[in-house]
C-alpha cells in the first residue's frame, strides 16, 4: 500500500499544488506537540487550541480554493449554455459536436475538482485520526462537533458537496439536451430521471461524485464515526484494480473452501467417540481427536499467510491436497486399527486450513462495493458448515465393506470429505483466476533484479555508504519517515503475513467493530 502522503504528492494537479492540504506539515507539527507535551513545555488544552486553529486555516484555504473553482466551472457552463442556445437555432453538426466537446471539457475539470476534494477529506480525516492516536484524546469528536454545528461552517463545504453536486447535474443537463434536441426530441432529464446519459465523462463524474459521497459522508462521520473506522475507500486507479482483479467464481471457490472446511471439522463430532472405543482407546480420546485439527489450524495460518503474499491459486491447492490425505488416513485408520494414523490425518486437516487465505482473498481481491456482502457470505459458509457437518453425519449410519476396506458410521465421514475434497480440487484447478497484480509484481520485481556484472558494485556501493553514515543520528527521523502514514496500520495489519501464533489467531478469529 502506498502511504498517503506520498501518494498525496503524485496524484495532485501540480497548477493547484498550494491549495491540498500540507499534510507533511500537520505530521511534524503533531510529532512537535507529542515532544513538547512529553517535556512539560506544553499542556494538552493548548495544543488543542493551537492545532484547531492550524487546521482552520488549512480548511479555510481548501474551502475558498474549492468555491472559486466551482465558480470557475459554473462560469464556463453559464458561456456554453448562451452558444448552445444560439447553435440550436441552426443546423451546424460541426458546431453541435465542438460545443459537446467543450462540455466534456468542462466534465474533465469537474472530475479533477471531485477527486481534489476526495484527497483533502483524506487527509483531514488521517490527521484527526492520527490526533486521537497520538494523544489518547477524541480530538475528532470535538472538532467535527465545534466546526460543523457553527452556522459559519467550512467543514461542511468538504462534507457536503452541493455546489459540486449542482455543477454536474447543468453538466449533465446540457449534454442531455444537446444530445436530444439534435436529435429532434425535447426529452428532459428531470421529466425523464430513468433515461441515463449515456457519455464516458458523465459516467466519470457520476462515479467520482458517488466514491466521494460514500468517503466524506457528512451523517457518517457525525454519527457512525465510518471516516476512522472504515479503512480508505480507493482511488479511482485503485477501483479499476480492484475491478480487474474480482472473480466471481475465484471468490465461489473460496467460500466452498470455506464451507468445506468447517463441514470437515465438524463431521465427526457425532461419531468421534465410537472411532476411538473401537480402536481401543477410550471413549474421551474424541476430545483429543476433535481438538487437533483446530491446533494444526493455528501453525497452518502462519505459512499460508505469508505464502498468500505470492499467490492464493497454490496454497488453496496445496489445502486441497492436505485435506484430501487428512481424511483418507481418517478413513483408514479403522482397517489399519491404529489411533496414530487417525490422529495423523486429523492434524494434516488442520494442516490444510486455508481460512486465512479466504478471507484475505476477500480483503485484497473484492471490490469495496460488495466487500461487505462477501465477508457476509464468509461468515455464512462458516456457519452453514457448523451446522451441515454434524447434520450430514446423521445421513452415514450404515456399514458395508468393499474389498477389504470398511465404510461404516465412523470412516465414512472420512471417505465421504476426501471426494469432495477431491472434487473441489478439480473444480479449483480448472476455474479459479489468480488475480493480475500477482503477475505485475513478479514482472515489476524481475525488470528490477540488477545484472549480475553490475550487482557486485551496487553491494560495494552501499557498503561505503552505509559505513560513511553515522550512527544512531537521525534515527528517529528516519524512522518517521519510513512509517509515513501510521495510521494506515489498521488497514495494512489485514494484508501482512502472521509472524507468530497471537497474530495467527486473530487471522482465525477476527475482532468485530460496532459502530453507534
Amino acid at each position: 500500500m502506498v502511504n498517503f502522503g506520498k501518494k498525496l504528492m503524485a496524484d495532485q494537479v501540480e497548477e493547484w499544488k498550494g491549495y491540498y492540504i500540507n499534510y507533511k506539515l500537520m505530521k511534524k507539527l503533531l510529532k512537535q506537540y507529542v515532544q513538547q507535551t512529553q517535556i512539560g513545555g506544553k499542556d494538552c488544552e493548548q495544543v488543542l487550541k493551537e492545532f484547531s486553529r492550524i487546521l482552520d486555516d488549512q480548511i479555510e484555504r481548501i474551502v475558498l480554493f474549492l468555491l472559486q473553482q466551482q465558480g470557475h466551472l459554473s462560469r464556463r457552463i453559464e458561456e456554453l449554455g448562451a452558444q448552445r442556445a444560439a447553435i440550436m437555432q441552426q443546423v451546424d453538426t460541426s458546431r453541435v459536436f465542438q460545443l459537446r466537446e467543450d462540455y466534456r471539457d468542462v466534465g474533465r475539470d469537474l472530475v479533477k475538482l471531485l477527486r481534489f476534494v476526495d484527497m483533502n477529506a483524506t487527509g483531514l480525516r488521517k490527521i484527526l485520526k492520527k490526533f486521537d492516536k497520538r494523544f489518547g484524546y477524541k480530538f475528532t469528536d470535538y472538532y467535527v462537533t465545534t466546526r460543523s454545528n457553527h452556522p459559519y461552517s467550512q467543514l461542511q463545504q468538504v462534507f457536503k458537496q452541493v455546489g459540486i453536486v449542482a455543477v454536474a447535474g447543468a453538466l449533465s443537463r446540457n449534454l442531455a439536451y444537446l444530445e436530444h434536441e439534435h436529435r429532434g426530441s425535447f426529452l428532459s432529464i428531470y421529466d425523464n430521471p430513468s433515461v441515463v446519459l449515456q457519455d464516458p465523462i458523465i459516467d466519470q463524474v457520476n462515479h467520482a461524485v458517488q466514491k466521494l459521497t460514500h468517503a466524506t459522508s457528512f451523517m457518517q462521520y457525525l454519527g457512525q464515526h465510518a471516516l476512522i473506522v472504515q479503512d480508505d475507500t480507493p482511488s479511482g486507479s485503485e477501483d479499476n484494480v480492484d475491478d480487474e482483479s474480482y472473480h466471481f467464481m475465484s471468490l465461489m471457490l473460496n467460500l466452498v473452501n470455506t464451507f468445506l472446511y468447517m463441514v470437515n471439522t465438524y463431521i465427526i463430532v457425532p461419531t468421534a467417540d465410537d472411532y476411538s472405543v473401537s480402536l481401543g482407546a477410550a471413549a474421551t480420546v474424541c476430545g483429543i481427536i476433535i481438538g487437533s485439527m483446530a491446533v494444526a489450524q493455528v501453525f497452518s495460518s502462519v505459512y499460508f499467510s505469508a505464502w498468500s503474499n505470492r499467490s492464493y491459486f497454490r496454497p488453496l491447492v496445496f489445502s486441497s491436497i492436505m485435506l484430501f490425505s487428512g481424511n483418507l488416513l481418517y478413513a483408514l485408520a479403522y482397517d489399519l486399527n491404529s489411533l496414530t494414523v487417525l490422529l495423523i490425518g486429523r492434524i494434516l486437516c488442520g494442516l490444510g486450513s486455508a481460512r486465512a487465505v479466504n478471507r484475505r482473498y476477500i480483503s485484497d481481491c473484492v471490490p469495496l462495493k460488495i466487500r461487505l456482502q462477501a465477508s457476509a457470505g464468509f461468515v455464512s459458509a462458516s456457519a452453514l458448515g457448523m451446522a451441515c457437518g454434524p447434520g450430514l453425519a446423521g445421513f452415514l449410519q450404515t456399514k458395508f465393506t468393499i474389498y477389504s476396506l470398511t465404510f461404516n458410521q465412523s470412516t465414512l465421514p472420512g471417505w465421504v470429505m476426501s471426494i469432495a475434497w477431491l472434487l473441489y480440487l478439480v473444480w479449483l484447478w480448472f476455474s479459479f483466476k489468480e488475480p493480475e497484480h500477482f503477475a505485475k509484481a513478479a514482472a515489476e520485481a524481475a525488470a528490477r533484479t540488477p545484472q549480475p556484472s553490475e550487482s557486485g558494485h551496487q553491494e560495494s556501493a552501499n557498503l561505503e555508504e552505509g559505513l560513511a553514515q553515522p550512527l544512531l543520528i537521525g534515527s528517529e527521523e528516519r524512522l518517521d519517515d519510513n512509517s509515513e502514514d501510521n495510521d494506515d496500520e489498521d488497514a495494512k495489519s489485514s494484508h501482512e503475513p502472521a509472524t507468530s501464533f497471537a497474530s495467527a489467531y486473530k487471522l482465525l478469529t477476527p475482532s468485530v467493530k460496532y459502530n453507534y
